[in-house]
């Protein structure tokens, strides 16, 4: 089983977010992404959010440090 992950670092938002998150599975990651977008970026759950959520999976596990694109 691979691991799958999303990182907020690669989204500009208000608060600059630095939340990686992973998971064994897609499931289990878009459940706890879901929670984190609603808690912390006060996002409605919606289909169209988990949609948009599942777009921005990776494979493997969040590098340690983000490249910045000037």
């Amino acid at each position: 089983m691979s691991r799958v992950y999303i990182d907020c670092r690669e989204y500009p938002s208000d608060i600059a977010c630095s939340v990686a998150l992973c998971a064994d599975s897609e499931g289990e990651l878009l459940e706890a992404a879901v929670q984190h977008a609603v808690t912390v970026h006060k996002h409605a759950d919606s289909p169209e959010l988990r949609s948009q959520l599942k777009t921005m999976f990776h494979a493997g596990t969040p590098p340690a440090e983000m490249q910045h694109n000037a």
